[in-house]
C-alpha cells in the first residue's frame, strides 16, 4: 500500500474512533407497570357486553413517558423512567381489569379484538400526569372524558367528564407511579359504577 493511501486509511480510523468514543450513551431506563389495588367480588352478572376502547390522547400523553408539569404550562416527563405501554393502551387496560375485578359486567372485550357489543365505552384523555402546586405540593391528576355509545346505532346514550386527584407525600418516582395506581383504582371504581347506571337506565327506558 502506497504511504500516501497508509496515511488515508489511519486517519479514518481514528476519526471512526473518536467519533464512538463521544456518543453519548444510552441511558438506563426503568419501565413501570400501574399498580393495582383494586379486590375482587363476587356478584350476579349483568346480561349485556361492553366494549372497552383506547381513550384518545394528545401527542404528550400518546406515548410512554410518565408527565410532569413542574411548573405553569410546561410539560415534562421523568427522566429515565416510563410505563410499561402507550398512556391510551395503559388507561384501556387498566379499565378493562377494573371491570372484569368488579364482575358486574362479565362479557367484555377491547377495540383490539374487534367484536359486536352491546355497548361501548369510549372518550378522550385529557390529563394523566402528576402536577406541582403552590408551595411545592405534587398531586397526580387523572381527567377522562367517557362516553357510553350503543353498539349498533353508535348512538350517545350519555357523558360525563371525571377527574381524579391524588396528593403524593413524596416525590421520587416509585411514589409517583404509586400515586397513580391509587388515582386509577378511583377512576375505576366511579367510572364501572357510571357505567352501570347509565345502562340500566337506557335498558328501562327500551322496556
Amino acid at each position: 500500500m502506497k504511504p500516501s493511501l497508509r496515511l488515508l486509511a489511519l486517519a479514518a480510523t481514528l476519526s471512526l474512533a473518536t467519533a464512538c468514543s463521544i456518543l453519548p450513551q444510552s441511558e438506563p431506563v426503568d419501565i413501570y407497570r400501574l399498580p393495582v389495588n383494586q379486590a375482587g367480588r363476587t356478584v350476579p352478572p349483568l346480561d349485556w357486553s361492553l366494549r372497552l376502547n383506547k381513550p384518545l390522547a394528545s401527542e404528550t400523553l400518546a406515548g410512554p413517558r410518565i408527565a410532569v408539569i413542574p411548573q405553569g404550562d410546561v410539560i415534562s416527563s421523568y427522566k429515565g423512567a416510563r410505563w410499561s405501554d402507550p398512556v391510551p393502551l395503559l388507561v384501556r387496560n387498566r379499565l378493562l381489569d377494573g371491570f372484569q375485578r368488579d364482575g358486574r359486567v362479565q362479557r367484555l372485550s377491547a377495540d383490539d379484538s374487534n367484536l359486536q357489543a352491546d355497548y361501548e365505552l369510549v372518550g378522550e384523555l385529557q390529563a394523566f400526569q402528576s402536577e406541582y402546586r403552590a408551595g411545592g405540593a405534587v398531586e397526580v391528576v387523572i381527567r377522562y372524558d367517557a362516553r357510553l355509545v350503543q353498539g349498533r346505532s353508535q348512538r350517545i346514550l350519555a357523558s360525563h367528564r371525571f377527574e381524579v386527584r391524588q396528593p403524593l407525600a413524596d416525590e421520587q418516582v416509585a411514589a409517583v407511579v404509586a400515586g397513580f395506581g391509587t388515582a386509577s383504582d378511583q377512576l375505576v371504581a366511579q367510572l364501572v359504577d357510571w357505567t352501570v347506571g347509565q345502562t340500566s337506565q337506557a335498558q328501562a327506558k327500551n322496556q
